[in-house]
């Protein structure tokens, strides 16, 4: 039995902490207060020379996940180029106004990624009914699936993610986030049955400038990634692992 861990990071001083942690794979963003973008050329380089896999986020704008035409052309560009410069995979999202998947946009990015790595993000958490758009992601011959079940952590969301996880089956991998925990993870682990977890393992940085926050330079509090929250996560995740090793033996 193995779990992945991957740990979403948005700086250069991120990027070290989890791979510090003992983290497997990173999701590789821009502006994580906005829910993640499309992170810069020079960071994604610095990511992709540490040897850990990165799958980076494509995502041009904050907001929702309903896209125009210009959205698609420049993130099917972003695709090519962000595997182009030696990222393992990408990480993507697209709805229609009705709140299911845009599947039009979801097969151009896969055809776009080629041979690569290709995620639907928590844009699945926003559909009415994220088992069945797991369904359509396996369809659309995607490789992974980021998600909480449809709710605003993975605690609330795990009777949903396990029944993602079975009607996933071995055609694509779900990975469960959100709120995920060193304290909860266990339980997360065990409710769901999934093989990978995603995290931030972030404490709240130092408080923005009023004055910044007051011309538009800030929104939101930041949040850094700890190595040591990561390493407590990987150690919860091991303990995990060697307690059900311990009941199938016993």
């Amino acid at each position: 039995m193995s779990v992945l861990l991957e740990i979403c990071v948005d700086d250069a001083a991120g990027v070290e902490a989890a791979i510090a942690g003992g983290a497997n794979r990173i999701e590789l963003c821009s502006a994580l207060e906005l829910g993640g973008l499309t992170p810069s050329s020079a960071l994604l380089a610095r990511a992709v020379a540490t040897g850990l896999p990165v799958h980076a986020m494509i995502r041009p704008r904050g907001g929702g996940f309903v896209l125009k035409g210009p959205d698609v052309e420049l993130m099917v560009d972003e695709i090519r180029r962000t595997l182009a410069a030696g990222a393992a995979g990408v990480v993507i999202g697209a709805l229609r106004s009705d709140g299911r998947l845009d599947r039009d946009a979801l097969a151009r990015f896969r055809d776009a990624a080629r041979g690569a790595i290709i995620v639907l993000h928590r844009a699945i958490d926003l559909t009415p009914d994220p088992v069945e758009a797991v369904r359509e992601a396996c369809a659309l011959g995607y490789d992974k699936i980021l998600s909480s079940g449809g709710a605003p952590t993975v605690i609330e969301g795990a009777a949903v993610l396990a029944r993602m996880v079975e009607v996933a089956a071995s055609r694509l991998s779900i990975i469960a986030g959100s709120g995920v925990s060193s304290d909860n993870v266990h339980q997360v682990l065990a409710q769901t049955g999934v093989g990978e977890i995603h995290a931030s393992a972030s404490r709240a940085a130092a408080p923005l400038d009023p004055a910044a926050v007051r011309l538009g330079f800030g929104i939101a509090p930041r949040r850094m990634t700890d190595a040591a929250i990561v390493q407590r996560l990987r150690a919860a995740i091991t303990n995990h692992i060697a307690s059900t090793l311990g009941e199938t033996d016993a």
